[in-house]
C-alpha cells in the first residue's frame, strides 16, 4: 500500500495503457543501444597516433537491471487483482511422543485433493502448528505424554506444504514452544531453507517479498511466550504502520480466541481459556487495519469463525482445523473449514472472496466437502455476530461486500 492511486478507473486505465506503451518503446529502444569506447589512457607521447576505438559493444549490466524494473513496473501496474488464499491450522504429524501418530506414505497423499486450489493464488497462506524437528528438543513438561498435546513434525512435511503452493506461514501458535529453543530455531532454519516466508516468533517478527511486481508485508501475532504478542496493540501497531509504508499489501494473522464448537462466536471482548488471556481478537483486528494492515487471518479456536469486512478491507476470526493429523477433534464443526481465496485490488482494498469447502474425518486430512457446510456455517455465524456489516455469503461461497 506504500503506493496509493486516485482517480477515475477509466482515466487510470488510459493512463496504465500509455504508460505501458512508452515504457515497453523504451525497453526495445535501450535493448538495441551500443555505445562507442573511449581510448584508454596511455604512456605515449604522441597522442595523436592513438586512434578512436569505433568497436560497437552492447551495454553493461546497468541496461539489463533498467529493463528488469521497467518490466516489473509494467506488470504491477497492468495488475489489477491480487489473489490470496489463506488456511486454518496445519499439523501433518507428530513423532511425538511416537511415530505412530504419522500419516502412511510420510503425508505425501494428505493434500492430494486441495492441492490444485492451494496452488490457484498469489500467495497461499496457513497456520503451522507445533514445530519442525525430526527429533530431540527439549519437549514441554507433560505428565503424561499421550494424552499431552505437543507437537514435533518431521521436517520431510514441509516439502508436502511447498508441493502443495503454500507460500506463507505463521509460527505464532500456543505450539510453536513445544521443543523449546531447539523447535524453535530448527523450525525456522527449515523454513528458510525451503524459501518459506514466515512470521510470528519474536526473533522473526515479519517479512516482506515480492511476488510478480507486487510487495508483500507479513506478520503475525499470538498470546504465547516467545512470540509477538496479541496483547501488545502499540507494538504491533507500529510494525503493522512500518510494513504499510514499504508494501502494497499487508497481511496479518493472529492466534487467539477461546477454543472448541462452544466458542465460535466473535464476543468483541477479550476471551480467556483456561485462564489464558487469549485476546480481543474483534478489537485487535480492527487496530490492525487502522495501522495499515489489509487483510487479516485468524485461527486458534480449531472451528471456524465469522467473516467481517471493515475500512474495506477483509477479516475472518478463525478458519479453522485445515490439516489436522491424528491427535485433534475432528468432530462436528471441529472437522469443517473453509479454503478462503481473497480477492483484492493492489492497494488492497477488497473486491470479493470465494469459499472452497472442506471437511476432515479422523484421523485427519483435508477432503471437499460436496455438501458445502461450512459455507451455510460461516453465512450463520456472520449474520449474527456482524448484522451491521453488509457482507453477502451465497450459496456457493461467493462472498461479497455490498456497499452503498
Amino acid at each position: 500500500m506504500f503506493v496509493h492511486c486516485a482517480g477515475l478507473p477509466l482515466f487510470a486505465s488510459m493512463f496504465k495503457l500509455k504508460y505501458f506503451v512508452f515504457m515497453m518503446a523504451f525497453v526495445v529502444a535501450a535493448s538495441s543501444c551500443k555505445v562507442s569506447r573511449l581510448p584508454q589512457s596511455s604512456d605515449q607521447s604522441d597522442s595523436a597516433s592513438v586512434p578512436l576505438d569505433t568497436t560497437v559493444a552492447p551495454l553493461d549490466s546497468t541496461l539489463t537491471l533498467i529493463q528488469d524494473s521497467v518490466e516489473i513496473e509494467i506488470f504491477r501496474l497492468l495488475k489489477d487483482t491480487v489473489t490470496i488464499i489463506g488456511v486454518g491450522d496445519i499439523m501433518m504429524g507428530t513423532n511425538y511422543p511416537d511415530k505412530g501418530y504419522l500419516p502412511p506414505n510420510k503425508g505425501a497423499d494428505l493434500l492430494r485433493d486441495v492441492k490444485p486450489v492451494l496452488q490457484n493464488a498469489d500467495v497461499t497462506f496457513g497456520n503451522l502448528e507445533g514445530v519442525i524437528l525430526d527429533d530431540g528438543g527439549d519437549a514441554k513438561y507433560c505428565r503424561n505424554p499421550k494424552i499431552c498435546y505437543i507437537f514435533r513434525s518431521p521436517e520431510y512435511m514441509l516439502n508436502h506444504l511447498k508441493g502443495a503452493g503454500f507460500d506463507l506461514l505463521s509460527t505464532a501458535n500456543n505450539h510453536a514452544g513445544d521443543f523449546g529453543d531447539p523447535g524453535r530455531k530448527n523450525t525456522a532454519r527449515a523454513l528458510d531453507s525451503l524459501g518459506f516466508y514466515h512470521a510470528g516468533q519474536t526473533t522473526h517478527p515479519y517479512s516482506t517479498f515480492m511476488v510478480d511486481g507486487m510487495k508483500y508485508g507479513f506478520t503475525a501475532f499470538a498470546p504465547n511466550t516467545g512470540t509477538m504478542s496479541i496483547h501488545d496493540l502499540d507494538k504491533a501497531g507500529k510494525i503493522v504502520s512500518m510494513l504499510d509504508s514499504i508494501s502494497d499489501v499487508v497481511i496479518v494473522s493472529f492466534h487467539g480466541g477461546a477454543e472448541g464448537s462452544k466458542y465460535q462466536n466473535v464476543t468483541r471482548e477479550s476471551e480467556v481459556f483456561y485462564g489464558e488471556n487469549r485476546g480481543n481478537v474483534y478489537d485487535f483486528s480492527h487496530k490492525m487495519i487502522d495501522a495499515g494492515a489489509d487483510i487479516i487471518f485468524g485461527h486458534g479456536p480449531h472451528v471456524t469463525r465469522a467473516v467481517d469486512i471493515y475500512k474495506n478491507r477483509f477479516i475472518i476470526y478463525s478458519l479453522g482445523n485445515f490439516c489436522t493429523y491424528a491427535r485433534f477433534n475432528l468432530k462436528g464443526d471441529n472437522g469443517l473449514a473453509p479454503i478462503i481465496k481473497v480477492f483484492t485490488n493492489p492497494e488492497g482494498e477488497f473486491l470479493k472472496a470465494e469459499i472452497t469447502p472442506i471437511v476432515q474425518r479422523a484421523p485427519g486430512g483435508p477432503k471437499i466437502d460436496a455438501d458445502g457446510r461450512v459455507i451455510t456455517k460461516l453465512r450463520e455465524l456472520t449474520e449474527k455476530d456482524f448484522p451491521e456489516v453488509p457482507v453477502k455469503i451465497d450459496a456457493t461461497g461467493i462472498i461479497t461486500y455490498l456497499q452503498d
